[in-house]
Formats: structure tokens, C-alpha cells, sequence
């Protein structure tokens, strides 16, 4: 077949042509701009085209999948309707596959990737095999956040944004957490505790169902075993999530902590590298953390691994909604931390999820003042790479951290 799709350099709509790829499809897709997982898929065969334009879209094209990022009036869209194109989704592309297989969805606001991550390497240790989807690269996987398993099982990482789980038919749900997120499109906190309250009841009569509360009994006596690589409280239980998966499917302890405890992270989870500049080294970390309970995991997991460093943040705020809707959230967040400098950068654009009565009311500036911390400035990125070369000493700790391109900041250093 000939699959086209729309917004392919999205985290999972890219895991999903790669799986058609695989499948021996032909492959193409188009994104409004070049990214990392562009160039890799390019270098994988599939035909990319940056820009959406009419044209990309070929009237003998057997089916089209798109972002639900993508709007109904984008020009490939259109393009779609008026060759009578199979079109869909990549939530309702994705969950037809989970009804091939049997599969396990790990849902939640914070450390979906993580729990996918982990639950996968494990299983594959156990000599499960999976096909595997998740929202991170894996060096595990190639630099890749792809898969290609040949047994039945797939591990999915289920995102709740726009009621996209809600398409997915899991046999093993996991829910990490539930917290007030992506509020551009729930609005109210009771609304999100709806829709995961809708996605346990995708599961079958037969289907199991982990959440915080199904492992508090053996909690404290697996966490004692954990000796993670990543720092953090968070990922403890991240890991015991995974844990609770693998027993499940019969796999053995031994065999899940010796996986668990090899686990060394993930692109923009927690990454972190030494760098040198002129005569002096510094710990530099890539987090993907963007909500206030994540960017508070991150930095008290931070300041627990280097309790006596200097440690600064760079932090990109990722949309305007969000960060309106958390706007409170985010000040007591930066007012009680305990970080050695921080400086906040101008906020991400979303492309397709912005509004520009939410845009005028919120900015990185407004931020900092209503944070009024000496310790908190505003800068933007540029601005704030020179800063940090000029400021920083011998074995500081940098913290770069946004869902946004701060990422390329890591990359320069």
C-alpha cells in the first residue's frame, strides 16, 4: 500500500509510519518543518516533503494518516477530501492496530515514556519480543522510538490529549497518574479524571488494571531493590509500574530488576552528559519536563543527585495555554524550589494549539515578575546560552528543560 502522513515528524505518528514501513509499505509524509526525526526517517527510505502543500497528496494514495494536530482546513487535507482519500487519524490508525494484538497501554500525565520505555526493555530481556510505540528515543532501539517486535504483544504509550486513548483497546492498562493537564483541551480537572475514568472502560472483562493504587501494598519492599541509574522519586514508581506489568506476564523478578537497574534513561528524559568548555567541565542535563509536577520532579531529583552543586535551569515554557491555565502553579512552583539559578526563555508556540486571546495574556516576563525572585530571570534563548558561558563555573550543574526546540541548546553545549 501507499500511506501517506500528515505531521510525520510528530513523536508518534513517526513510530507509526515506521511500523508500516516495516510492513514493506510505501512510506511518505510531510511536516511543516525539519527536525531530527525528519532527517531519520528520511534515512529509513520514507519520501518526506517539508511543508504542507496540495500536491504532496497523490490521488493513488490507499490511505492517509494525520496528526490530530492537523486542521480540517490544511491544504493536504483538503486535498484528501477532494480525491475521496481513505483518511484517518493517528489515534484511530493506532487503535486498530492494538485490536491485532494483544496489547498493553500506558496511560497518565507524567512518565507515560518512562514506564513505556522501561516495561519494553524488560519484556524484551524476558524474551517476550514486543512491538513497542513510545513517545522518547531508545538507544535501545537505534536512536529510534520504534520497535518492530514478532510476537503478539504491543506496548503503546497512550496519550489522553484530544481523547486519543479513548481509540485504543488495551488487554493491560497502566495509569501512571492523573493530574491537571493538557487543560487547552479538557478545560476542567473533573474532565480529565473522566476521560481516564473512560479509558479503564476500554479494557475488557478479562483486562487488568494498574494504577498507584493497585500497588501500594508492595510498594515500599520492591522500591528497596530498585537501585536505578535515573535519579528521583518519580522514576521509582515509574519503575514499579513496569514491574507490576511484567509480573502480570509471568515474567521473573530477577529478570525485571536486572533490567530496571540497567536502564540508563532516555532522549530528553533526564539525559545527561559532561561537557567542557574552555578550562572547565559542567553536568549537563536534557529534560523533557514541561508541567509544574514534572519540572518539580526533575529539579528535586536533581538536587538529590548533586545535593552540594551549583545548579542552574534554563526552562522553556511549552504553549500559552498551558502555561495561562498553570500560570499559579508554575510561580509557586518557582518560588519554593531549591535551585541555584534559574532563567525562563519566551514560550513555545504549538503550532494548531494556540489562540490569540489566550497569547495576550500570558508571557515569560509576566512569569519572572509575579515569581520576583532574585535567583529567576527572564532571557531570551540566545540570550540565555551566552549567559550561561559566561557565568557558569568548574562543575555547575545546567538543567535545560522545555517540550519545545530548548533541546538544541543541549546539542550546542
Amino acid at each position: 500500500m501507499k500511506i501517506h502522513f500528515i505531521g510525520i515528524g510528530g513523536i508518534g505518528v513517526s513510530a507509526l509510519a515506521q511500523y508500516y514501513l516495516e510492513k514493506g509499505h510505501d512510506i511518505s509524509g510531510s511536516d511543516l518543518s525539519a527536525s531530527e526525526i525528519t532527517e531519520f526517517l528520511k534515512n529509513k527510505g520514507v519520501k518526506i516533503m517539508i511543508g504542507n502543500k496540495a500536491e504532496n497528496i497523490s490521488s493513488d494514495f490507499d490511505l492517509v494518516i494525520y496528526s490530530p494536530a492537523v486542521k480540517s482546513d490544511n491544504p493536504e487535507m483538503l486535498q484528501v477530501l477532494r480525491f475521496k482519500l481513505q483518511a484517518k487519524s493517528y489515534p484511530e490508525a493506532l487503535g486498530e492496530l492494538t485490536r491485532q494484538y494483544e496489547t498493553i497501554a500506558i496511560a497518565g500525565s507524567h512518565g507515560k515514556s518512562t514506564t513505556t520505555a522501561m516495561t519494553a526493555l524488560i519484556l524484551i530481556r524476558a524474551g517476550i519480543d514486543p512491538t513497542v510505540i513510545v513517545g522518547t528515543k531508545l538507544k535501545e532501539f537505534g536512536d529510534s522510538n520504534f520497535r518492530m517486535g514478532k510476537s503478539k504483544y504491543l506496548v503503546i504509550e497512550a496519550c489522553e490529549y484530544d481523547g486519543s486513548f479513548l481509540e485504543y483497546s488495551p488487554q493491560i492498562a497502566v495509569i501512571t497518574n492523573v493530574d491537571k493537564e493538557h487543560l487547552d483541551y479538557f478545560k476542567t480537572f473533573t474532565n480529565v479524571k473522566k476521560a481516564f475514568k473512560n479509558f479503564t472502560k476500554r479494557l475488557p472483562k478479562n483486562g487488568i488494571l494498574i494504577t498507584e493504587k493497585t500497588l501500594r501494598q508492595t510498594q515500599t519492599k520492591d522500591a528497596k531493590k530498585l537501585k536505578l541509574k535515573i535519579p528521583g522519586q518519580h522514576n521509582i514508581s515509574n519503575a514499579l509500574m513496569a514491574l507490576a506489568v511484567a509480573r502480570v506476564l509471568g515474567v521473573k523478578d530477577a529478570i525485571s530488576f536486572k533490567s530496571l537497574n540497567a536502564y540508563a534513561g532516555s532522549w530528553r528524559r533526564f539525559e545527561m552528559k559532561t561537557v567542557q568548555i574552555s578550562n572547565f567541565k559542567f553536568q549537563i542535563i536534557s529534560d523533557y519536563g514541561h508541567h509544574p509536577t514534572e519540572v518539580m520532579a526533575t529539579l528535586k531529583a536533581a538536587r538529590e543527585k548533586f545535593p552540594k552543586k551549583r545548579i542552574w535551569c534554563i526552562f522553556q515554557p511549552h504553549q500559552h495555554q498551558r502555561t495561562y491555565y498553570l500560570f499559579k502553579d508554575f510561580v509557586k512552583l518557582f518560588k519554593g524550589v531549591k535551585i541555584n539559578k534559574i532563567i525562563i526563555t519566551d514560550i513555545y508556540d504549538v503550532a494548531g494549539r494556540e489562540t490569540k486571546n489566550i497569547n495576550a495574556k500570558v508571557d515569560s516576563q509576566m512569569l519572572v515578575g509575579k515569581i520576583n525572585k532574585k535567583n529567576v530571570r527572564y532571557l531570551p534563548l540566545d540570550m540565555a546560552e551566552a549567559f550561561v558561558h559566561s557565568e557558569t563555573g568548574n562543575w555547575d550543574v545546567l538543567i535545560i528543560m522545555g517540550a519545545g526546540d530548548v533541546y538544541k541548546l543541549f546539542d550546542k553545549f
